[in-house]
């Protein structure tokens, strides 16, 4: 081949390898820290992310052996060569390495993989997958009764929860990618799995499973704690609601009354006791609204009940349209439910 033939050949080598250059950044682009399999927090996360980076060395491997053996072939030795060679070439390069490396990569990462069903230290978490929202219910260790909240999961660290989870319509699948492994749940059966955080923070928990119109919707905010602030917070998630603090929550109290909101949600301590939709007793205390749809200020609440079905499509919650003061006084009450 002439050098004016080799590089162009070179050249539109260069050209088609192009197209990969931008590659690495879409896959950076997955790895945001809030809801990131690589932001390890848990034990159980730590397990995955090793499974993933030996297993991406392992196919490092055999791209690079294969590939060269290719390369070789065709560049380096382009002539017929030996039919004994290339047998043994076909047979070690295409049969044998690529059985060993995968079979070692298989019986290590079979040993690795945590178990999603090791029961846990003595809390457990019920969660109910709607639509599209998380019902929540905590059992603590002899508990006769849950303490109920929503779209919101909060853990001790240094301790093994175990979920019990279920779905209420069609089929959803709980996920906390900082912390582990997902879990599916479907309607009329109970799933489980178990996990155990170690840093304290808080990360994003989604749903991994396509469930309808307001799918990317279904998130949750994952709150890891010292034990002593969990306990804490979860002594305040048990006791009734606050009464109103001042003028303006007394009238939202009114007039979360007056428009029914009683009849879908729940407000311990008041005459609220619906169960359609989520529980809103401390709702003020949670990061978001509607399940990872917007973050909790006075604002956003606002929004929340005026244009709930442009906010979250096909949710079963109507939008309201009320008085501006009557609106401004029903978002403070809910924001003062802490």
């Amino acid at each position: 081949m002439s050098m004016q033939k080799r590089r162009r050949s070179h050249g539109r080598f260069l050209a088609d390898m192009s197209v990969f250059r931008g590659l690495p950044l879409l896959g950076l682009a997955g790895c945001g820290q809030a809801q990131s399999s690589l932001n390890i927090a848990g034990q159980d996360a730590g397990s995955i992310a090793e499974l993933f980076w030996v297993m991406l060395a392992g196919a490092v491997v055999l791209w690079l052996a294969v590939n060269g053996a290719f390369y070789v072939m065709s560049r380096v030795l382009p002539g017929r060569i030996d039919q004994r060679h290339a047998a043994r070439l076909l047979v070690g390069g295409g049969i044998i390495l690529p059985t060993v490396i995968l079979t070692a990569l298989l019986v290590w990462g079979l040993a690795l993989l945590p178990d999603p069903r090791r029961p846990g230290d003595g809390l457990v978490v019920r969660v109910t997958g709607e639509q599209w929202w998380w019902r929540v219910e905590y059992w603590p260790e002899g508990a006769s009764a849950p303490i109920v909240t929503a779209n919101e999961i909060r853990l001790p660290v240094g301790e093994r929860t175990e979920f019990r989870l279920t779905s209420d319509r069609v089929i959803h699948s709980f996920w906390i990618p900082a912390l582990g492994g997902k879990m599916d749940m479907f309607p009329g059966r109970e799933t489980m799995i178990s996990l155990h955080p170690d840093k304290v923070g808080t990360y994003r928990g989604q749903c991994a499973e396509f469930c309808g119109a307001s799918h990317a919707w279904m998130a949750f905010s994952a709150v890891t704690m010292e034990r002593a602030d969990f306990d804490a917070w979860l002594a305040a998630q048990a006791a009734d609601a606050a009464p109103p603090a001042d003028p303006a929550a007394t009238r939202g109290k009114a007039v979360f009354a007056q428009q029914g909101c009683g009849a879908c949600h729940a407000i311990r301590g008041t005459e609220a006791v619906g169960t359609v939709g989520p529980d809103l007793t401390h709702i003020g205390s949670r990061l978001s609204i509607g399940a990872g749809r917007s973050p909790m200020t006075l604002d956003d609440l606002s929004a929340w009940i005026t244009h709930t079905e442009a906010l979250k499509p096909e949710v079963r919650m109507p939008s309201y349209d009320l008085p501006e003061d009557d609106l401004a006084d029903l978002a403070h009450y809910l924001k003062g439910l802490k």
